[in-house]
């Protein structure tokens, strides 16, 4: 019987027993009366007792409805914060918050053979290097915005990236240092390259970023990106008043299974009034090699036009890559130079696995067969024509033929092995170097082992 259905009984004997009906009434003897309160007195504090424990009922019921309250809310909390990995955690809030760690080491290990024997230099033979090493964090703000803040940390601390955008719709605009859509090699990251080194011209020209803002819109397959910048944020000071202007067209339609590439950039910069010369040169194509057996020297200048075309595909395994860059310097008073960097590449995956790309660049390889999960990971051929030519207008700068060719082995997602080879041929190159003979060739072979995230 429920505790309801008893309590309900117990009050309904009661009212019964001292009802004062006429009907029933008769005369009662004392010894009847007194049984009569006593048996009163048991349904009172039966009734009381069921009280008790109809309140001790509720009590728990209503415990039991506030866990159930506070479950429910820590199962809610945690679908609004997500943490995923991608090399490292990224923690996100339903509300648009974001934090991530980033970091790369990169170790290099490189050999320079065949220098003529009239030129000394400390950097034949063996050399290594920690050719990076950086960390950082990056992530987004309730919005709209984003952040990013990376540094390498070698020879004290370098700021790389550090940059505050927005993003809405197509639009992403941004402010801080980062860089100045300079060419597809320059701006894919050095994590993701065909080989250890970049494009010679990419160097060669300066390539690097720098402070400014700048906004890019995408619609479609087409990529319009603009900026005005001012320097690399370590060179900035009270005596710098350079200013540049910088511009890039992107388009990328997909034909079926390949992705095409078709780009051009163009970059003004006015030196300033303190800075009054440029020299465009170039390492052997390994950067703990620090000769330069091709280079400009010094030339006065006011002011700087460099333009390049691009052009990429991807489809499958296959993926080519071509650009041309050119480099016109102003000099007060005497002819101005143009100077020219490009190269042509090929590659191809041996296991089932293809070049990423997005948004104008391209990106890192995610591996299909992963090393651990019983896979070989991703194995990659390429080949590769370099060319920097800095002689012009009487400058005579040298000319650099690269003849490279790079096997590349990623195990897992964010961990690659490099092994290039490179033939360079010189030409123009006498007494860039002292001893050095007028044409001449070089033979380098780079490893590197590399983590990023």
């Amino acid at each position: 019987m429920s505790m309801h259905l008893k309590l309900a009984l117990a009050t309904g004997a009661a009212i019964l027993a001292l009802s004062p009906v006429q009907t029933f009434a008769a005369p009662i003897s004392d010894e009847e009366a007194a049984a009569l309160l006593e048996r009163l007195n048991q349904m009172e504090q039966e009734v009381a007792n069921l009280r008790a424990q109809l309140g001790a009922v509720q009590n728990t019921q209503q415990q039991q409805v506030e866990k159930v309250a506070e479950v429910e809310k820590i199962a809610q909390d945690k679908e609004k914060t997500s943490i995923k990995f991608k090399g490292a955690p990224e923690i996100k809030t339903e509300d648009g918050w974001s934090f991530k760690p980033r970091g790369r080491i990169l170790y290099d290990f490189n050999n320079l053979s065949s220098v003529p024997s009239t030129i000394n230099i400390p950097g034949e033979g063996f050399s290594n290097e920690a050719r990076r090493v950086r960390l950082g964090v990056q992530g987004k703000i309730p919005g709209g915005f984003g952040y990013k803040l990376e540094a390498d940390l070698l020879d004290g601390v370098e700021i790389t990236d550090a940059y505050l955008d927005y993003i809405t719709g197509g639009l992403t605009v941004t402010v801080g240092q980062h860089n100045n859509f300079q060419s597809l090699e320059e701006l894919s990251s050095s994590n993701d390259t065909s080989f250890i080194e970049r494009s010679a011209f990419t160097d060669a020209f300066g390539f690097e970023r720098q402070v400014g803002v700048s906004a890019a819109y995408k619609t479609g397959d087409l990529l319009l990106q603009a900026g005005v910048f001012t320097d690399n944020i370590a060179d900035l000071d009270d005596g710098n008043d350079s200013i540049g202007l910088d511009g890039r067209v992107v388009f990328a339609p997909k034909l079926g299974n390949a992705q095409l590439h078709l780009g051009g950039s163009v970059h003004w910069k006015d030196l300033g009034d303190n800075v009054n010369s440029l020299r465009y040169r170039q390492r052997p194509l390994i950067h703990s090699v620090d000769t330069r057996f091709i280079s400009t020297g010094n030339m006065d200048a006011e002011e700087q036009l460099t333009y390049g075309l691009e052009a990429a595909v991807i489809s499958g395994r296959f993926h080519a890559a071509a650009e041309g860059h050119w480099a016109t310097v102003s000099r007060p008073g005497l002819a101005d130079p143009t100077f020219f960097g490009g190269s042509v590449e090929a590659g191809m995956f041996l296991t089932d696995d293809t070049r990423e790309y997005k948004d104008g660049l391209f990106k890192g390889v995610k591996v299909s067969n992963p090393v651990g999960s019983g896979g070989l990971g991703a194995w990659q051929i390429n080949v590769r024509y370099d060319r920097l030519d800095l002689t012009d207008a009487g400058i005579i700068g040298g000319t650099q033929d690269g003849y490279m060719a790079s096997l590349i082995w990623t195990p897992v997602d964010y961990v690659r092995f490099l092994l290039n080879y490179g033939r360079l041929s010189y030409g123009d190159a006498l007494a860039i170097v002292p001893g050095a003979p007028n044409d001449y060739s070089v033979d380098v072979v780079g490893a590197r082992a590399q983590i990023a995230f």
